[in-house]
């Protein structure tokens, strides 16, 4: 048996001689209980809206991308693209170009990104699940080639379900000198038909700037015949994506880069790390203030046992048993608080994902979702429950350490 965690287990549920103790106790196992289920909770929602926005990129970013670690473009013929496209566990694999253009909708413009695919794009992503407009993905037909902008850059540009015309595209002539006087020549101009249908991946980066189009039509228009920008793949279902991801990237023998869809969206997410262990910190902070309390408390509880050290020194106990009781005392306070914490940060986590009990806006569809999103992450509760101990301890360490050993050499003086 461990005899100082024995009697600091007694000394935490009985009754002090003064009340004051017993309520400074609590309010110490309180302020590490708020504190935890608050450092749960808000850890909880920020993996809410993480993956909340993970799944808003799978309708539109692919599997697998694959891109030039030097300059822009590459040629599609590549040895070691074909290797690479040759893998048992590709599915789909499509060709892109993407370039910034100038784009013109009757009078209104704006700049834009062209993204060129395949006509397996479909085949590739989730693009007709997000299509607004026309359920079925067209890039052309006969004579004629269809663009698809993103649902906020059709808006911007006045291009309604009734306002099909044709979309003139602005592109800068990769040879020769700009002529001053007739800046216009400077310029490749295209044109392609817009015939209503929009998509909206619910995406700022996408729904505000893309315009989807036949990779022909970004080949002529840039002057990059046989060239690709980006190889963009899907797996057979089953297919182990890190194990794929790792040979092509063996494959790709350092002149291109494997992306995975959450690499393909790196400083999004990156940003998103960086907020929530902002928020870690400052909640942890807190914590600290929150178990300067158990320093309050084991102060005034060393106190009181005074007359307890004389006989637990008389019945053979030494000094550093002692100790050790008001410091596991200090740890069982912040253990307990951490575990109620706990457990009130996850009742109140499922409570919002059943419940949705705290609204995003007052009104309902101002967002694309009503209520803030929450994901528990057991390894995020893992954390938790450490830093609570850690932090316990340190905050139990320094009074069990300076006023154990005044109280220890009062106790040897007075005798």
């Amino acid at each position: 048996m461990n005899f100082p965690l024995f009697v600091a287990r007694r000394y935490l549920f009985s009754k002090k001689s003064t009340n004051v103790i017993n309520i400074i106790s609590v309010i110490s196992m309180t302020g590490v209980m708020v504190a935890t289920a608050a450092l749960v909770i808000v850890l909880s929602v920020f993996n809410g809206f993480h993956d909340l926005v993970a799944s808003f990129f799978t309708n539109i970013d692919p599997q697998l991308k694959v891109v030039p670690v030097e300059g822009k473009s590459v040629a599609a013929d590549d040895p070691i693209l074909e290797k690479i496209r040759q893998f048992p566990q590709v599915e789909v694999a499509t060709e892109c170009v993407e370039e910034q253009a100038l784009a013109t909708f009757r009078n209104r413009q704006a700049m834009v990104m062209l993204k060129g695919v395949d006509e397996n794009f479909d085949q590739l992503t989730h693009i007709s699940e997000i299509l607004l407009g026309e359920n079925e993905f067209q890039l052309q037909a006969a004579n004629l080639q269809y663009a698809i902008p993103g649902l906020q850059l059709a808006v911007g540009l006045g291009m309604g379900a009734q306002s099909q015309d044709f979309l003139k595209v602005y592109a800068p002539k990769r040879e020769g000198q700009l002529d001053m006087t007739n800046p216009t020549d400077g310029f490749v101009l295209d044109s392609l038909y817009f015939s209503g249908s929009v998509f909206s991946a619910q995406q700022s980066t996408y729904d505000n700037r893309y315009v989807i189009v036949p990779i022909a039509f970004t080949r002529n228009l840039f002057h990059l015949q046989g060239q690709l920008t980006s190889l963009e793949m899907r797996l057979k279902e089953g297919s182990d994506l890190n194990k794929v991801k790792k040979e092509m990237r063996q494959a790709a023998a350092g002149r291109f880069q494997v992306l995975d869809r959450y690499e393909q969206q790196a400083d999004t997410f990156r940003i998103m790390k960086i907020e929530k262990l902002i928020a870690y910190i400052f909640l942890t902070f807190i914590l600290v203030i929150a178990c300067f309390n158990i320093i309050g408390s084991l102060s005034m509880l060393m106190i009181d046992k005074r007359n307890d050290v004389v006989t637990l020194r008389n019945i053979g106990a030494s000094d550093r048993q002692i100790s050790q009781v008001f410091l596991f005392e200090g740890r069982m306070i912040a253990a307990v608080g951490a575990i109620l914490g706990i457990g009130i940060g996850l009742l109140a986590c499922w409570m919002q994902q059943s419940f949705g009990i705290i609204a995003l806006g007052s009104s309902s569809g101002s967002f694309i979702i009503d209520a803030y999103p929450v994901s528990v992450h057991y390894g995020d509760v893992f954390l938790v429950f450490i830093t609570v101990l850690v932090v316990g301890s340190l905050a139990a360490w320094y009074p069990t350490l300076y006023l154990s050993r005044r109280l220890l050499v009062t106790e040897e003086q007075s005798v």
